[in-house]
């Protein structure tokens, strides 16, 4: 390894002339600083993607399940509910039965997402917690059916719990005839007492969803008795969501989806993933950008050692060990730099993390966090080490052919 104790020796010793010096050291800052902003860019994204799915657990169950079958529906949910409950790691299970609706109360009116909810609905999902105004309910001690709306739809609706003036939900209708008469015989309707109101700071499902018992979902949807749409599930306290997902994929069999909390939102966060690397392939190219002074300085430093490769050459070294020792040259100035650049880049986003220094341009009322959010991964760090690894080979490959010709 001859070639690469040569370029060893001149990264860390001092050139003759001091231009040269200069040069390397903007050569290795301009790498570094390349390095720390991919760093840190990733790492603001691992934060969002941190918080985003930190909200999910106030509707979203820890696990959902749904039928592959044409149309979606469990329709043998007598055998198959059970099943799920008696799973080991499976605390509570309950059906779903979701679709769209139009609702109305007053002179107000809106599309929304429907949910109707099983018994012990409270268990799977933390609702309760959600809740900003009434107290969450699915039936009335009378039997009566209530509704549950997002914050969305009791703003645009003009409407708060209480008992005086239930909204209206309406379907379009599945099954039976329709009179050209009666336009409002092509829907099927029903109407609902509002208990509570719930927040949970996720815009698609603040916005318009409504929760109603799962009898009347499925009234308005004239779904089958005994059928739902999914079944959501919450893991025992200290069990492994991954685990109990792979031991009710085995038992369900490929008929069914088995979801964790991610997949159950994989548009939105694929659309995070997706923005986050190309925003990577973006600073990747700034850092081949940097890069380009490096081959400046082994110019130079080709210029400052050629009579050193002539005394080399003189002694019987083959033109390929010189080319060698500046392919090495560049890929350990690229490596030294985008380590700088990884720890600046840590350090960074550690003090961003405990001071919160750079904050969010906008209303502060209207942001549930003040500063931007970070989270280091090693799979980036990773990712940042095989870009430089690239880089620096490119680099110094360039090198060699300008070392070989000379």
């Amino acid at each position: 390894m001859l070639a690469l104790r040569i370029a060893l020796r001149y990264l860390f010793s001092r050139k003759s002339h001091n231009a040269v010096n200069i040069i390397s050291s903007i050569s290795v800052a301009g790498v570094a600083v390349a390095t720390s902003a991919i760093v840190c860019v990733l790492s603001v994204f691992n934060g969002f993607t941190r918080l985003a799915s930190g909200r999910l657990g106030l509707i979203d169950p820890d696990i959902k399940i749904e039928s592959k079958t044409p149309g979606g529906l469990i329709d043998k949910l007598a055998q198959t509910l059970p099943l799920v409950e008696g799973q080991k790691g499976v605390e509570a299970a309950v059906p779903l039965v979701e679709g769209q609706a139009l609702s109305m109360f007053r002179n107000a009116q809106q599309a929304v997402e429907l949910i109707g909810a099983g018994a012990g609905y409270e268990r799977v999902c933390d609702i309760d917690s959600a809740v900003i105004d009434g107290v969450y309910m699915r039936y009335t001690a009378e039997n009566i059916p209530l509704a549950s709306l997002s914050v969305g739809s009791a703003i645009n609706l003009g409407v708060r719990p209480g008992f005086d003036v239930p909204i209206v939900l309406f379907t379009p209708r599945r099954i039976g005839r329709i009179s050209a008469s009666s336009p409002l015989s092509a829907f099927r309707s029903d109407t609902l007492f509002v208990s509570s109101v719930w927040q949970t700071n996720q815009a698609e499902l603040d916005e318009a969803t409504v929760i109603v018992p799962v009898e009347s979902a499925r009234s308005l949807l004239q779904l089958p008795e005994g059928s739902a749409t999914a079944i959501a599930v919450k893991v025992a306290p200290g069990v492994s969501v991954s685990a109990t997902v792979r031991s009710l994929k085995q038992q369900l069999g490929e008929n069914y989806r088995v979801l964790t909390r991610i997949e159950q939102e994989e548009a939105s966060f694929r659309m995070i993933e997706i923005e986050k690397w190309i925003t990577f392939l973006m600073l990747g190219f700034i850092l081949m950008i940097a890069s380009f002074n490096v081959i400046s300085t082994l110019s130079m430093l080709i210029i400052e050692k050629r009579y050193d490769m002539d005394t080399l050459c003189n002694l019987g070294a083959r033109p390929s060990i010189v080319g060698r020792i500046f392919l090495w040259e560049g890929w350990l100035i690229t490596l030294a730099g985008g380590v700088a650049g990884i720890l600046l880049g840590a350090v960074l986003c550690f003090a961003q993390q405990k001071g919160e220094f750079i904050k969010l341009n906008a209303d502060p009322t209207q942001l549930t966090i003040a500063a931007y959010p970070v989270e280091l991964h090693l799979a980036d760090i990773a990712a940042v080490m095989a870009l430089l690894v690239v880089v620096g080979l490119a680099v110094g490959a360039i090198a060699s052919r300008i070392a070989s010709r000379k």
